[in-house]
């Protein structure tokens, strides 16, 4: 039996000035800081990195993350050493960390994507008993995610989707009725649902679950480095992630000066390399300017784009990339860079990395892949350097083989609605 939990001790520190200041619950940037915009970051009590082994899944990591509680039916990510596709590419030591479903390895996480250890650190950031919804605005497999978590422990939870991406929403058995989807119309797309959350918020009742400024949804993304750093002993020299947000990265960056801190895994910074699926660029094209603001992007290209790409998660056109302590910090203090991968290079890796490593993985798995395969080429990575590979998600071909459920709109409502007709509608769906 694992041991009575006691709520993890941290600070939260303003990243544009350094300031600390205690955590309110849920405060997702610094009250008093008059500034720009800036991400807030956990200082942790603890600075020694001490998985647990009384925990299952992402809470042995409970040290590094900001929770309350403990929920039941958590898993984590796996790092192994490849040979298929190191073989492949002629890298000595490359590991990747895979979160999703392949048994044979060890990674059992029904919902097939690493947006599990956001669900289960920001729901375990919850207090025990809270009588507001948790509200999540998703492009998919995040929706997917925290609707399971949710479901599982019976926490009150709202998700709002592009009807376009409905078919994401499978599960292994039914969701209970503390779960409520709500999508936006077709043709919208992952913002139109980001506007309709917010819109929702207006009302008390709901409580944003506030993306990437969410100290436990960076910190849970940040479990996949120290799966990895746990397996190799030391710090990689080099990272590989495809992104929509850019959040896994800006969380990899994060627990990298961590585990710095500590001293024992290597005092280097991991290098980040990020890709996006071709057209949808708006953070590559950004980068590739060093420009810290975004390049302009209409709401009607956006979508346009965003419907053309086969990695439909890595679609975000309001991406935490230019604030302090972003994607834009994280890419130039690691000496990172970014790539752009096109859907036939998206298709290829999909299917070599199964013929390679066995396991079949997602679109966006996959455009990581094809960037590590682009940065072989290039020289931007040697061949005896420590490459960690974040597959952020896959095996739903044999997770589903044991039968699965699809779920269907609660509601379909149009961000353009009026706030209170929004909350009036979805009041309705919980007996307000």
């Amino acid at each position: 039996m694992a041991k009575r939990f006691t709520p993890t001790e941290y600070q939260l520190m303003n990243v544009a000035d350094g300031r600390l200041f205690e955590d309110g619950g849920w405060t997702l940037a610094d009250p008093a800081y008059k500034g720009g915009p800036s991400l807030v970051r956990a200082v942790y009590a603890q600075k020694e990195f001490a998985p647990c082994d009384d925990y299952q899944g992402i809470y042995r990591y409970a040290c590094w993350l900001p929770i309350q509680r403990i929920l039941k039916n958590a898993q984590g990510p796996v790092t192994y050493k490849s040979r298929g596709l190191a073989r492949e590419l002629g890298l000595n030591n490359l590991y990747i960390t895979f979160t999703g479903y392949a048994p044979e390895i060890g990674a059992e996480v029904g919902t097939c994507s690493f947006k599990a250890t956001e669900a289960y650190s920001v729901c375990a950031r919850l207090p025990r008993r809270s009588d507001q919804v948790l509200v999540v605005q998703s492009a998919g497999n995040t929706a997917r995610a925290f609707a399971q978590v949710c479901s599982d422990n019976g926490i009150p939870l709202v998700v709002c989707i592009p009807q376009d991406n409905i078919d994401a929403l499978w599960f292994y058995k039914r969701l209970r009725p503390c779960v409520k989807i709500i999508s936006t119309p077709r043709g919208s797309d992952y913002f139109d649902a980001i506007r309709l959350g917010e819109k929702l918020c207006s009302d008390p009742r709901y409580l944003a679950e506030g993306g990437a400024k969410n100290i436990a949804r960076r910190d849970g993304m940040g479990t996949t480095l120290l799966s990895a750093v746990e397996e190799i002993g030391e710090l990689p020299d080099a990272y590989f992630q495809a992104v929509g947000s850019g959040t896994g990265a800006i969380a990899v960056w994060e627990n990298n000066l961590r585990l710095i801190e500590d001293g024992r895994f290597g005092k280097k910074k991991t290098r980040l390399y990020v890709s996006q699926n071709a057209p949808f660029t708006l953070m590559y094209d950004s980068w590739k300017a060093q420009s810290r603001d975004l390049v302009p992007m209409s709401a009607e290209e956006g979508r346009m784009k965003a419907a053309e790409i086969d990695a439909k998660v890595l679609s975000n056109r309001k991406p935490p990339y230019s604030l302090a302590g972003g994607l834009f910090d994280a890419l130039s203090d690691s000496k990172g860079d970014m790539y752009k991968v096109s859907n036939e290079e998206i298709n290829f890796w999909k299917r070599r990395f199964n013929a390679l490593e066995h396991i079949d993985i997602y679109s966006a798995a996959a455009c990581a892949v094809a960037s590590l395969a682009m940065a072989v080429k290039d020289g931007s990575v040697k061949k005896n350097e420590t490459i960690m590979l974040n597959c952020t998600g896959g095996g739903e071909e044999l997770a589903k083989a044991g039968g699965y459920f699809m779920a269907m709109p609660d509601l379909v409502l149009s961000p353009d609605l009026p706030e209170g007709q929004i909350v009036k509608q979805v009041n309705r769906l919980f007996g307000f």
